[in-house]
């Protein structure tokens, strides 16, 4: 029972769960809205109706049964925003095959340890995007999977290319399909996605059917998606806020998903929104920012705008009113949340004021508890500082492979320890005041300095590394790299970047270096992080100046 004066909420019960795999749900609203536009991809310039896409899901669920994929397999998937991702996630989920994401930006050894440590079996890629040769970087691992799947049309001998895959589908009877869709339940995995881990390795979030079909739905009952809606989806499908808001925020709700290029890009968006009279944006706030102070934005037409989401980083005030106003979106929500609880907990509505949009992240969604607990596992009042906790059906199967992890995150009553410092106040808003560790939120990416700590301690001349983050406009936050060498050991910015380019995701880069005989420390010999941002602010103002 709920304790006014205590950091604990329950969320709304008026709202039901959905008691059916992502297959199901796709099934039912391809039937229901089967000549609704469903999935628009402007890039690829393809548009399918939900009748057209249950076809093509449908034929390469079959393609995957033809190439001996079975329940529980592994199916990772490598590629930037497209109509094939969206295809496979829904093919395997029909299929109770686990979908690996695995974010584009990953260079060889991120993609070796996500493939080894989810036990992948199979793998779908893209041929190249921006600076990354996929083709190249999986030749060089020599992976050991069963099979590997290309998106590119001429791929080389050891890929299948993907427009193969329709004339394997056809050879196999549609009743295989629906006899191994009809053997799955709601609680069985569905997803792996990789979170970036405090203890130097990321972590393999697992979620069920269950988990992220539910979350989608109570997102987009939110924002009150309908048939009519149509949302623009910019940011990454690789990332809950694509596949789960984005994706199944859409299908439980025959809402038309459109994706205006594979990667982010303000002017395309904006187009995709003008063009395509969308009725819902999603973004980070750096992308908001970007479209909103792009120069052609005046030519369009945005007006069709109502609602959407801003989430992965605080939202400066300013930013807020100018979404509001400028891109018409009047009902625009924050969203809190992490990988581990599919992703999100708590979320503002339709009809919250400016102020509580801008410094807080809301309330309990519907069928979720959340609390506040001291360091002895107290509930605290409202009002005071603690760690943020979810329990619900949100919350992870565990971490794949990983049980000393799963316990660490999940307490034996089935909470979520976020990590995230946070006060609740009376009306149950809750406020974030910190985060778990030292962790970095850059352009909307989790960016763990212990993660990036390990990888530099693999460079021959780095003795002793620490990674920070600091203020930045453009990105939230920025990292800098505090080294110091090995004696009669050293390297200048330049070697160290050109080190990190073919090796780490772009975003984990550090933006600047610091070369130091030695760290801030307390006198029982702590390294000082506090201390190290505080001189590194100042360095960089001064060099500003």
């Amino acid at each position: 029972m709920e304790q006014p004066n205590q950091s604990y909420c329950r969320g709304s019960q008026d709202k039901t769960l959905l008691a059916m795999t992502i297959g199901q749900a796709f099934d039912r609203t391809a039937a229901q809205y089967a000549e609704g536009e469903a999935l628009v991809v402007r890039h690829q310039q393809r548009r399918y109706t939900w009748r057209q896409l249950a076809e093509t899901v449908d034929l390469h669920a079959r393609a995957f049964l033809a190439l001996g994929m079975q329940t529980g397999d592994r199916l990772g998937i490598w590629a930037p925003n497209c109509a094939e991702w969206l295809i496979c996630q829904v093919a395997s989920a029909k299929l109770g095959v686990i979908l690996v994401n695995i974010n584009p930006a990953y260079r060889r050894s991120e993609l070796d340890y996500v493939l080894k440590q989810s036990g992948c079996q199979w793998l779908v890629c893209a041929g190249s995007f921006k600076t990354s040769d996929y083709h190249a970087m999986v030749q060089a691992l020599k992976p050991d999977l069963r099979g590997l799947i290309s998106l590119d049309s001429s791929p080389p001998p050891e890929f299948v290319p993907w427009s193969q895959l329709s004339a394997l589908g056809a050879g196999v009877p549609a009743e295989q399909l629906h006899s191994r869709q009809a053997s799955l339940h709601v609680d069985q995995p569905v997803n792996i996605q990789y979170t970036s881990g405090t203890t130097g390795f990321p972590k393999g979030a697992t979620l069920s059917h269950h988990n992220i079909l539910n979350n989608g739905y109570m997102v987009g009952e939110s924002l009150g998606l309908t048939a009519q809606d149509r949302l623009v989806i910019p940011v990454p499908l690789y990332h809950c806020f694509g596949m789960v808001m984005g994706n199944l925020g859409c299908i439980t709700h025959g809402t038309t998903m459109i994706y205006p290029n594979d990667g982010f890009d303000p002017l395309l968006t904006l187009s995709a929104v003008a063009e395509e009279k969308a009725t819902g944006l999603y973004g980070v706030p750096t992308m908001f920012i970007a479209m909103l102070d792009h120069p052609r934005r005046a030519e369009f037409q945005l007006s069709s705008l109502r609602t959407g989401i801003m989430a992965g980083a605080t939202c400066p005030i300013e930013v807020m009113r100018r979404v509001i106003h400028e891109l018409h979106m009047g009902e625009v929500q924050i969203a809190y949340g992490m990988t581990e609880t599919s992703p999100v907990s708590l979320q503002t509505g339709a009809d919250d004021d400016i102020e509580r949009r801008v410094t807080t992240v809301g309330r309990t969604q519907p069928q979720l508890e959340t609390k506040i607990i001291d360091d002895a596992g107290n509930t605290v009042a409202r009002g005071v500082i603690g760690e943020l906790c979810t329990r619900g059906y949100s919350v992870m199967l565990g971490y794949w492979n990983n049980p000393e992890g799963t316990r660490e995150a999940i307490d034996d009553a089935g909470w979520m320890h976020t990590g995230d410092l946070a006060t609740m106040d009376e009306q149950g808003y809750v406020c974030i005041a910190g985060r778990n560790k030292d962790m970095i939120i850059r352009g909307g990416e989790n960016v763990y300095p212990r993660e990036l700590e390990e990888f530099f301690f693999t460079h021959p001349a780095v003795a002793d590394v620490q990674i920070i983050g600091i203020p930045d406009e453009r990105y939230g936050e920025e990292i800098v790299a505090w080294i110091r060498f090995h004696p009669g050991h050293v390297a200048n910015e330049l070697e160290l970047l050109s080190w990190c380019k073919d090796r780490i995701a772009h975003f984990k880069t550090p933006r600047h270096f610091k070369f130091v005989d030695e760290f801030p420390m307390t006198v029982t010999g702590k390294i000082q992080k506090f201390r190290m941002r505080e001189i590194s602010i100042e360095e960089l103002r001064e060099q500003s100046t």
